[in-house]
């Protein structure tokens, strides 16, 4: 990610800053600095300056495991379930529902009606909300973030913050927690951090805080942080909100789908050209509507291919995806380790000489098994196991 400098900060690191009388602080009063990183401090790192301590508080609060509830199935098959199913209801954090998880992934379903009543902060991972349906603002210690539909939201860790959805507009949002860290492919980087002229996209697509919002404030403010698989309480008696200035390379910010560039290719090109982000051990990508292959001979339609190392999980988004018969916009799709899967009977001769679709899918695949939980159960379409066969009717759920 870029550097991006908001508000006033020092001319250098770890010296005396102090307010200033207009806006950003008392004047004469000594900031507090704070150095937000990864790996150490080794890692990319942002710079925060606060009025009062960031580790105030009034109260400890108490500590909530998290629970999940797996559905382990009978059989190991190609599974599709309709999140359009899933129930709304909820706040913006408390309210995902978890759908599938691994040691290195969780990804959950939101659907919120209600407003965040305090802060949250992610201790032990990064977040990635893709905004199926919505809008509205995410507002953050380092300032507020407008998104919209089709939007990629990426949390860095540690970053407080609320999320305002837009009450005028439903919410169906897929939610993603790693405690890795996300990141733009290495590919797509040189040397240096930039984004190569070959990228899907370039830094100008990504979009940041614009301004900053100082808050000066005592009262009673509630925060919970996720952290050591759990979430713990808090209140606190200043403002969370209450940094005048900031500079580095960690803060939230937004990439919207419509943006990705897609590829294409002679012949038919693989999953990799679609990715966007990099976790560890996983891969979120984007099929974006896209000219398709123009060989006289190509096949436009994704090749049989085995998971032999991965789970493959499609969300669709938008759009006719060719490939898949029976699958509606809003539907996810599995296909899990040890089993080929490809197109449906039928798909390959009615997709000859297309020349372009107008599909959008977020891909994620992960290179260790995923567990589904019981949203999935609940919603799971058992005949779509057999679809591959022509000559046998849906049967009983595997």
């Amino acid at each position: 990610m870029r550097y991006l400098s908001l508000g006033r900060i020092p001319r250098k690191r770890h010296v005396q800053f102090r307010g200033d009388g207009n806006g950003a602080g008392p004047a004469g009063h000594l900031l507090t600095e704070e150095v937000l990183g990864y790996e150490g401090f080794s890692g990319n790192e942002t710079i925060l300056y606060h009025l009062h301590s960031p580790c105030r508080l009034a109260e400890v609060g108490g500590f909530a495991p998290i629970r999940r509830e797996e559905w382990v199935p009978d059989a190991h098959v190609h599974r599709l379930a309709d999140a359009n199913a899933a129930p709304s209801g909820g706040d913006p954090v408390s309210g995902r529902q978890l759908l599938m998880y691994n040691a290195d992934l969780e990804v959950s379903i939101a659907k919120p009606t209600e407003a965040q009543a305090g802060f949250h902060r992610n201790g032990e991972g990064d977040e990635v909300v893709y905004v199926h349906r919505g809008g509205g603002k995410l507002r953050t210690v380092f300032g507020p973030v407008t998104f919209r539909e089709r939007d990629y939201v990426v949390i860095p860790r540690g970053t407080t913050y609320r999320f305002e959805p837009d009450p005028g507009l439903e919410q169906f949002w897929v939610c993603f927690h790693t405690p890795g860290e996300i990141e733009t492919p290495d590919r797509y980087r040189n040397r240096y951090g930039q984004l190569l002229e070959h990228a899907p996209y370039s830094q100008r697509d990504f979009h940041g805080p614009i301004e900053l919002e100082t808050h000066d404030e005592a009262g009673e403010f509630h925060l919970t942080v996720r952290v050591r698989d759990g979430v713990q309480a808090y209140v606190l008696d200043r403002h969370p909100f209450d940094v005048v200035g900031w500079d580095g390379y960690v803060f939230p910010y937004t990439f919207n789908a419509d943006d990705f560039e897609p590829r294409a290719g002679r012949l038919h090109l693989p999953p990799p050209a679609h990715q966007t982000f990099q976790g560890p051990n996983f891969v979120i990508c984007t099929f974006a509507p896209r000219m398709l292959d123009w060989d006289p001979q190509a096949v436009p339609l994704p090749y049989h291919h085995s998971n032999i190392q991965s789970e493959e999980v499609m969300f669709y988004a938008d759009g006719d995806y060719a490939a898949r018969k029976g699958v509606e916009v809003g539907c996810i799709t599995l296909h899990p380790s040890g089993l080929p899967h490809g197109p449906q009977p039928g798909a390959v001769e009615k997709a000859l000489g297309a020349t372009r679709t107008d599909e959008l899918a977020i891909m994620w695949d992960t290179f260790r098994p995923l567990r589904l939980a019981a949203l999935w159960r609940d919603h799971d379409k058992p005949e779509y196991a057999y679809s591959w066969n022509p000559d046998r009717a849906p049967a009983a759920r595997p």
